[in-house]
């Protein structure tokens, strides 16, 4: 069908919860996903740091749908969200902190790609043209899984975690990007504190020496991001020409790797 829609993705023989969570898995991932008209391309799996869709990511995903790419953007989540033993009412545990995509490093990410992927798969996306998208600590997570899933492309926007690994879960991504085995794209703002812009050339230097194609690109200035939710197109209307032509060669950088590398 094509469209916008939520369904299930079912996870590979069982489903791991987050360290120390008291919460039992239900067995599958919630999706949302975006169809394009007619035959699919291939499929981006789309992961972002906020429970909402800001409306401009949805755009953004919708745009990609219009070229032919089957949009699937799982709730990172889930384990969090669903109630189980010892969870309120609200899906919080008594006494714990918000979860964060900082909670679902490790095998929890890699199951939920997987169940995404298989997701994709069933429906006769070809594993080379499955490509992976994500902001900001779920950019950091994109890199990580183009180190070791079979996709085709990945594509991580202001991913921190470049010398220091995010948490004891993930890797730090100078040593993670020399093991990329997908063509990784890495768009970044020199301004932006959580990444500076010496960390970025070491990411340049270390992802250059993977067996694959790789680009990490920085804008001057610190700008949002469209996975952040409040962004709103009067925004982009504010904003300096510059600024704005910075923002539009981001995204067609974007649309460009995955039309390049997902064949």
């Amino acid at each position: 069908m094509s469209g916008t829609y939520r369904d299930e993705a079912p996870l590979r023989g069982g489903a791991p919860s987050a360290a120390g969570s008291p919460l039992e898995s239900t067995g599958s991932v919630p999706i949302t996903v975006i169809e394009p008209e007619g035959n699919a391309r291939g499929g981006i799996v789309v992961l972002h740091e906020s429970r909402q869709f800001a409306d401009v990511l949805l755009d953004m995903m919708k745009s990609l749908a219009g070229e032919g790419w089957i949009m699937v953007a799982p709730n990172l989540f889930h384990r969090f969200d669903r109630p189980g033993p010892g969870v309120v009412a609200d899906g919080a545990q008594p006494g714990a902190v918000a979860a964060t995509v900082e909670h679902v490093f490790g095998a929890e990410l890699f199951a939920d790609f997987d169940a995404c992927f298989d997701w994709l798969v069933g429906r006769g996306v070809f594993a080379d043209t499955v490509g992976i998208l994500g902001f900001d600590q779920a950019g950091t997570a994109a890199l990580l899984v183009a180190t070791n899933r079979p996709i085709g492309a990945a594509v991580s926007v202001a991913a921190p975690g470049i010398a220091e690994p995010l948490t004891t879960e993930a890797t730090a991504l100078l040593q993670a990007a020399p093991r990329l085995q997908a063509p990784w794209l890495g768009l970044y703002g020199d301004d932006d504190p959580a990444t500076p812009a010496d960390d970025v050339e070491r990411l340049r230097d270390a992802a250059a020496r993977a067996a694959v194609a790789t680009l990490v690109v920085s804008y001057p200035g610190l700008h949002h991001r469209p996975d952040h939710p409040g962004f709103e197109m009067s925004d982009f209307e504010q904003l300096a020409e510059e600024e704005k032509r910075m923002l539009i060669d981001a995204q067609t950088r974007i649309f460009d790797w995955f039309d390049s590398h997902l064949r």
